[in-house]
């Protein structure tokens, strides 16, 4: 009997999903079967076919949006912005491609022409989160089948159901069932994908920890393509703001949203060690009033459950840590109830902590540190080895353009919230948080590889220098 990967709602503990684990070496069989024909089609039918995808998921939004609110325990509302993503994603991506991969000619010496073009890498393997099931990694299906590859998708462990249904919405569209392949599957499974020798790159968003794994294993291939999304420990610095208020709603936002489970969220926040008082009295404010229910409450929540109860008792445990190191507890991470992942928005102090760990907590834990000066906030926001997000709150530009200048991070806002970042720009980090391979808008750049060529249409050739005289023979 097949063994069985199945999918509970974190909100309710029903289950919600089931299927059978996948087989790596044949879903990349059957992809590099079907890669060549759908490479061969013009990027024009390509682009055409995944528009129809974008008609699909927009005709199925209310279900979509609800499967994926039951199956990770974000807010529907939330869950509805998450498809709008995805449709998104399409126009968003062929406009890419057009600007960062396009066919050029250019002119050369003795009448000779110089082309740029591009060409996909065959066969792709994609590795999603949980976190977003369907935007994120369809933020790497939808440019790379533009491209012309072919894919096998390994959707999280944890939200296999709404990976099937965006490959079935793909396979309605009219993108083939051979190019575009499901595999269901843990941990193993993942590893086995990566390791097959049929595939020409893998994308992936996930832990640091598995981002290294990858990273080693890729190491003596580097014919293939390997692009990561590994996180951060976000900071977010409050330096003489004009509307306190305002930067209390822009901070909760930052640390709470999705449950604190997005890569861009703030792990960290920076203040100015006496003038902080009134602004984290207002994000307590706000903290006390947050709304943590399930998906479909009335009212509806700011933030559902983080994804299951393991994830839960880490954060809890983590936090217990933090604790141990000297933080002092402003709000403090609450279970609600034992039985189910729900967690209470927690705010700590660590300024006089013996011991700071550089590590991503996924989930709602703010980390307060205060600092004497500017200088010092810019020395404690680069003090992690990841660099994905990182803003500053401040009614002064000058602070602002020290902070970009100087800030190592790969998305740098100004009275923004670390999190949010636009799909129609380029989105990736430095340090332990990718492997500079930028996603979103320039997902373009890693799923097609150029070519150039030196075209003529007649041959022309001779060497002028190196040669010995001819030898002329005579009569004698």
């Amino acid at each position: 009997m097949s063994e069985l990967i199945v999918s509970t709602e974190p909100a309710t503990g029903v289950e919600l999903w089931s299927g059978p684990v996948g087989d790596a070496a044949a879903e990349v069989a059957a992809a590099r079967a079907a890669w060549p024909a759908w490479a061969a089609h013009s990027v024009t039918f390509r682009m055409e076919t995944l528009r129809r995808f974008a008609n699909v998921v927009r005709a199925k939004e209310a279900e979509f949006a609800d499967l994926i609110a039951r199956e990770t325990g974000k807010p529907s509302w939330e869950a509805k912005t998450e498809v709008a993503a995805v449709v998104g994603k399409v126009e968003i991506s062929i406009e890419a491609y057009c600007e960062r991969t396009p066919t050029r000619r250019l002119e050369a010496a003795m009448g000779n022409k110089v082309a740029v073009r591009h060409k996909p890498h065959g066969v792709l393997a994609v590795l999603g989160p949980y976190n977003f099931p369907a935007h994120l990694p369809n933020g790497h299906i939808v440019p790379a089948l533009i491209a012309g590859n072919a894919i096998i998708f390994k959707p999280s462990e944890k939200t296999p159901a709404t990976g099937e249904f965006l490959v079935r919405c793909f396979h309605e569209a009219g993108v083939p069932e051979g190019v575009l392949r499901l595999l269901v599957g843990g941990p193993a499974e993942g590893k086995q994908l990566a390791a097959q020798d049929g595939i020409d790159g893998l994308l992936f968003t996930g832990s640091v920890n598995a981002g290294i794994a990858l990273h080693r294993q890729f190491a003596d291939t580097p014919n293939r393509i390997l692009a990561l999304e590994l996180g951060g420990n976000n900071p977010i610095v409050a330096w003489d703001v004009a509307d306190v208020a305002a930067a209390a709603a822009i901070i909760v936002q930052s640390a709470y949203l999705s449950a604190g489970q997005r890569c861009t969220a703030a792990r960290r926040l920076i203040v100015k060690d006496g003038q902080h008082e009134e602004l984290v009295a207002e994000i307590v404010k706000l903290i006390d009033r947050i709304i943590v229910d399930h998906p479909h409450a009335d009212p509806p929540p700011f933030m559902g459950p983080v994804i299951d109860q393991m994830a839960a008792d880490i954060l809890q445990d983590r936090f217990l840590g933090l604790m141990m190191k000297g933080g002092k507890p402003i709000r403090r991470l609450d279970r609600p109830d034992e039985e189910r992942p729900f967690l209470t928005p927690a705010l700590i102090d660590m300024t006089d902590a013996h011991e700071r760990l550089d590590e991503e907590l996924f989930g709602p834990v703010l980390q307060m540190i205060r600092v004497k000066d500017f200088d010092a906030a810019i020395d404690e926001a680069n003090a992690t080895r990841f660099g994905l997000a990182a803003s500053v709150l401040t009614k002064d530009p000058g602070l602002y353009d020290k902070f970009w200048a100087n800030v190592r991070a790969g998305v740098i806002n100004w009275n923004k919230p670390t999190n949010g970042a636009p799909s129609a720009a380029p989105f990736g980090g430095v340090g332990f948080s990718g492997n500079h391979r930028p996603s979103a808008y320039y997902a373009a750049d890693y799923c097609a590889y150029p070519v150039t060529s030196v075209e003529s249409d007649t041959v022309r050739g001779g060497i002028a220098n190196g040669l010995r005289d001819a030898y002329v023979p005579t009569d004698d």
